[in-house]
């Protein structure tokens, strides 16, 4: 099914790899793009976020890239490779150290309708439409797909293993990254069989999978134009990719959290009459301790998570209590659920988001793809600190989504509300690029 390849991948040749990667694009806010760029001239920052006014960005994207290539700042491998990556590092909440394993490929873009690459989130037009002006003038997948496999004969975890000499940096956030070249032909042979029968699920970078697929038949098309011929193994077709086990127990999903803002008004006592047909309320009475409130529900909703979907709720007042769905909920009668494919509608975030959200809070789903009313937290304490500090209403602190649960719901060809999931850490931007040159061949 997938089509995996190695490349010879365009790599930062002079400078000190902390200085010069970056976190993916989309998660990037002004302060933090003002201090990527400070850290040096060549951070990936500087071609993947890059400054000016309209489209005259993307124009000093193409121009700074084509002088870096020049003078050498990025070179190309001498031959194609996989390259294995690690990262070590600590869970967001704190915890024991965590090694998440993948290595770096090329992967053919097809169409979802073909079922090989799966998504699990639906895109939005604005991002998707900076990132193909940003490709058509530089060329260049600048930031990888970050894809899930499945090897239950871990073939490809042993093939990884005969590689080049290992490098190690540690980034200003502590992760701890280790990465070698496999050139072996006899590795990456048997790394290409094994993921062929496998299909490939996107865990972030729908956004950038879907633009390669706009790229590539744009290039397409400009060819057919000019009278060349077509290539269809041209590079143009191939997704810039770091892939990771869905069984590694390194790849973990954490939770994001949700906030309510800016309603008329949120009646605590309305609100769990509304919910008690489809929850269990369990009130939480007892003192956590100063600044534990956090901590204390994430430590309910884990444990009530192991028998029920559950969540915790936090309202203004500071009062909060745990929402487990109810072994008697007739989901099949409810109006909204009951529309939801049975491979999601017992899962914690569309419980949350059709069940709550717009059963019982009013939020449209046009509102939530929108995020209107909505915001996004990765930390417990600022999650409640926006509602007991801020202008937020209502807090909801969430399990993380398991793998399997997503993989289900890709399955079945239906995709999960927003911000269902958060793998941790990101991949970074920067340590590998790849060329959409479609005069190259990409073989296998």
């Amino acid at each position: 099914m997938a089509e995996i390849a190695p490349f010879r991948a365009l790599r930062f040749a002079q400078d000190p790899l902390d200085k010069v990667l970056a976190p993916p694009y989309d998660v990037i806010d002004a302060k933090q793009r003002e201090l990527l760029g400070d850290k040096s001239p060549h951070n990936i920052v500087h071609l993947d976020l890059p400054e000016g006014e309209g489209d005259a960005r993307y124009e000093n994207a193409k121009q700074r890239l084509a002088s870096w290539i020049a003078e050498g700042v990025l070179a190309r491998d001498s031959k194609p490779s996989f390259l294995r990556y690690e990262q070590t590092f600590e869970p967001p909440e704190g915890g024991a150290p965590i090694t998440r394993k993948g290595f770096f490929a090329l992967v053919r873009a097809e169409q979802y309708d073909k079922r090989v690459v799966l998504p699990h989130e639906r895109t939005l037009s604005g991002p998707k439409e900076d990132r193909y002006k940003l490709f058509c003038a530089t060329a260049t997948a600048l930031s990888p797909v970050f894809l899930l496999y499945e090897d239950k004969a871990n073939v490809v975890a042993g093939a990884l293993r005969i590689s080049e000499a290992e490098e190690e940096i540690k980034t200003d956030d502590g992760i701890i990254s280790r990465f070698a070249r496999v050139t072996d032909k006899a590795s990456i042979a048997a790394i290409e069989k094994a993921l062929s029968t496998s299909s490939l699920l996107i865990a972030d970078g729908h956004h950038r999978y879907e633009t390669t697929l706009r790229y590539g038949t744009a290039i397409d098309e400009e060819r057919a134009k000019k009278g060349l011929p077509p290539a269809p193994d041209g590079a143009h077709h191939f997704v810039l990719a770091f892939l990771a086990d869905a069984n590694d127990p390194g790849l973990l999903v954490f939770p994001t959290h949700r906030v309510v803002y800016g309603l008329a008004a949120v009646d605590r006592e309305k609100f769990l009459a509304d919910v008690k047909s489809l929850f269990d309320i369990r009130y939480v009475t007892e003192e956590p301790g100063p600044g534990r409130d956090s901590s204390q529900l994430l430590q309910l909703v884990a444990e009530a998570g192991k028998s029920s979907p559950s969540f915790a709720v936090y309202f203004k007042d500071k009062s909060k209590a745990i929402l487990s769905l109810r072994k008697d909920a007739n989901i099949d009668a409810h109006p909204a659920l009951s529309r939801i494919s049975p491979a999601l509608r017992r899962t914690d975030v569309v419980l949350l988001h059709t069940g709550i959200l717009e059963s019982v809070l009013g939020i449209t789903r046009e509102q939530q793809a929108s995020q209107a009313h909505l915001r996004y937290w990765k930390q417990g304490g600022a999650t409640l600190a926006d509602v007991s500090n801020g202008d937020g209403q209502i807090a909801f602190l969430m399990n993380g989504t398991p793998v399997a649960d997503v993989r289900r719901s890709c399955e079945a060809g239906e995709v999960m509300p927003q911000k269902s999931t958060f793998f941790y850490p990101k991949v970074p931007t920067g340590l590998v690029l790849h060329r959409l040159d479609p005069e190259e061949t990409i073989e296998f």
